[in-house]
């Protein structure tokens, strides 16, 4: 066995044992790097990809193409980095099932930060309910900016028809400030709210998330729905 091959035996067993709560971030990325170099040492890239994006959450908020630019790392290797992230997110939400009751504004946040996280791009949420204010779905509308161009009213309207809602939740996030409405957003929320309305489907509220933390555009008093439809 090699001294490469020890060390990797070694740190799996570490984490086997303990977790990652107390490794160095080189060795999370070197174990990482593990499952895609098998036959090669990965410290030296390792420690290429920190220098190059100064962390771990830098590593892994690159893009394929940039992290293809570090001497080491193929197609393979930044598939697989990149995947890391995904699935992340892909577990959360997945741990909120759609069924589940939402009574109110604070559990409709709560319940989409997920499907934000680790996104750098702004995206756009619909949050479909019932009558009972249950989960019937929770699908991307689009990317970019809240504004009239990257919003498409026909599309919102489409999805909640489409999921039988009788009310909604639209979110979206600021992935580098802080989680303010815009006058985009709350434009866009009045004239999305009305396009509804013409559909007899409430748009509750609409959320907006930076990271873990959201604000509701309700609550801020800058939209007042028309019917609640049985969320508080």
């Amino acid at each position: 066995m090699s001294i490469h091959e020890g060390h990797r035996d070694r740190l799996k067993s570490r984490f086997r044992n303990e977790g990652l709560d107390n490794f160095d971030e080189l060795y999370v990325l070197e174990l990482l790097l593990f499952y895609c170099i098998p036959r090669k040492d990965t410290n030296p890239i390792a420690h290429r990809l920190l220098d190059r994006f100064g962390s771990l959450n830098g590593v892994l908020d690159a893009t394929p193409e940039e992290l293809e630019k570090v001497e080491g790392v193929n197609k393979s290797t930044s598939t697989f980095l990149s995947l890391i992230k995904q699935v992340g997110r892909y577990y959360q939400v997945k741990s909120a099932a759609p069924g589940e009751i939402l009574r109110t504004v604070d559990q409709c946040g709560k319940y989409l930060v997920p499907y934000f996280f680790g996104r750098d791009t702004e995206t756009v949420f619909l949050l479909c309910l019932d009558a009972k204010c249950k989960v019937l779905c929770c699908k991307k509308v689009g990317e970019g900016s809240v504004n009239s161009a990257n919003v498409p009213v026909r599309r919102v309207v489409e999805i909640a028809l489409g999921a039988n809602a009788t009310s909604v939740v639209l979110a979206h996030n600021h992935p580098t400030g802080l989680a303010i409405p815009s006058a985009d957003d709350i434009q866009t929320t009045h004239r999305i709210s009305a396009a509804l309305d013409a559909v007899d489907i409430t748009l509750v509220d609409h959320i907006v998330v930076s990271q873990d933390d959201f604000v509701s555009i309700v609550q801020s008093q800058y939209y007042k729905p028309l019917d609640m439809a049985g969320v508080q």
